[in-house]
């Protein structure tokens, strides 16, 4: 790659810079925040641990729905949306609500699966929760209706074009060298130094940035998700439907039967005591059709999950997927998110991706003061002397030399450190 043309590097820098310019702002918040969110789970369990566990009693705990009865003279209660029951009797119970007429969602509560009583509003939920909506939308109104998702998908393409021109940009001309790519030069000074630092580190970080990329557009365009799902190797098989929405008026024999006991018992039937945890969702709309998903006890992911369709007035089972049957691909794309935080590897791929991420604004500094540097390197009367169409001329056979420049930089830093 050393000798590409310096036409074809002074505009492969050109783009490098010109991108890093107008998305170092988004890139640094969306990569911020996602490192923010990286452990989640484990700081919301620890700050909420007084309330998610309670003292196992002698006795059998509540069915669903007289739980979520006992809560309708509790104030801050809005319509329930979800609810979540574990297998652990020492387990509290986590119910959700539903968005009211403003589009706001209450808080959740922890209540004791015994009597019924809340535990308390689970602290650090309502700061994620906009974390994650500063991170996938940019708080721009709409959440995943509006121009958020595009804007932070058109950031994702922006960085793959700035990975991909950086490596050819970087590549030196000994690429067989393990030193030349990944130990940064700390003993340069300046320019030197942020070029090291920018070079070297970002190398280091690159096969994360790719995968983060790569699978955070999966949430920003339909097109793409559309291309993955037939890329991956996935049988044909018919998924049973969500209900439409349906006026209540149409269907008024159900308006007081859809509740989640029906559903619970035949979930129980079918999974008897494998499950770790479930997530009984309630339809939206008048339909009757709950989506349930059941974690297993051996489940060590997010994705890990067999999901139900139950029909909450009736408890017929209408479909059910389990993880185990799935191929590779299926639980490739059930398992996007696992993938994106870099917890399909486990807790030291959470701390690598989290770190990553939290070292984009570096990036941004040096990739600035470069851009600065070079601008310097310019002849003040330059433009003075030859005119704008010339002085652009020049200015771009300039940034092909300094190209060249910089590709020969890493072995004049690999001789420094001998």
């Amino acid at each position: 790659m050393h000798r590409l043309g310096p036409v074809i590097k002074a505009a492969l820098l050109q783009l490098h810079s010109i991108a890093g310019l107008a998305l170092v702002l988004p890139l640094c918040l969306i990569a911020l925040t996602g490192s923010i969110m990286s452990f989640e789970d484990e700081i919301v369990d620890h700050l909420n641990a007084g309330i998610m566990q309670i003292a196992p009693r002698a006795m059998p705990a509540l069915l669903p729905d007289e739980l979520i009865s006992r809560l309708k003279t509790v104030p801050d209660a809005g319509k329930v949306a979800a609810i979540t029951l574990s297998s652990d009797p020492s387990a509290a119970v986590h119910i959700r609500f539903a968005r009211d007429d403003q589009g706001v969602r209450p808080s959740s509560f922890y209540v004791d699966p015994y009597d019924g009583s809340v535990l308390g509003v689970p602290r650090g939920e309502d700061f994620f929760a906009t974390v994650r909506r500063l991170h996938r939308w940019l708080l721009i109104p709409g959440d995943a209706k509006g121009w958020g998702r595009q804007i932070t998908g058109g950031v994702a393409l922006g960085l793959i074009v700035m990975v991909v021109s950086g490596l050819v940009l970087r590549w030196p001309r000994r690429a067989s060298s393990v030193k030349m790519w990944l130990k940064p030069n700390l003993g340069l000074r300046g320019r030197g130094l942020h070029r090291s630092l920018h070079a070297v580190i970002g190398t280091w970080v690159l096969p994360i940035y790719l995968v983060m990329t790569l699978t955070g557009l999966w949430y920003s365009f339909e097109w793409y998700k559309d291309g993955v799902v037939w890329l991956l190797p996935r049988p044909h098989v018919a998924a049973a439907r969500m209900q439409s929405r349906q006026r209540p008026a149409e269907r008024p024999e159900f308006a007081q039967k859809v509740g989640f006991d029906r559903a619970w018992s035949t979930l129980q039937r079918e999974e008897s005591d494998g499950f770790a945890k479930v997530q009984l969702t309630l339809p939206v709309g008048a339909g009757t059709v709950m989506r349930i998903r059941s974690w297993p006890k051996d489940s060590t992911l997010e994705s890990m999950r067999d999901e139900f369709r139950i029909d909450a007035a009736t408890g017929q089972l209408i479909s059910a997927e389990r993880y185990a049957d799935k191929t590779l691909g299926e639980k490739a794309i059930v398992g996007v998110l696992d993938i994106h935080r870099g917890a399909i590897l486990g807790w030291p791929g959470k701390l690598a991706f989290m770190i990553a991420a939290a070292l984009m604004p570096l990036f941004a500094i040096t990739g600035v003061l470069l851009y600065l540097s070079r601008r310097r390197l310019r002849p003040s009367h330059q433009r003075a002397a030859l005119g704008d169409d010339a002085a652009d001329r020049a200015g771009e056979r300039q940034l092909a030399a300094l190209g060249d420049a910089e590709g020969e930089l890493d072995g004049v830093e690999l001789r420094q450190v001998h």
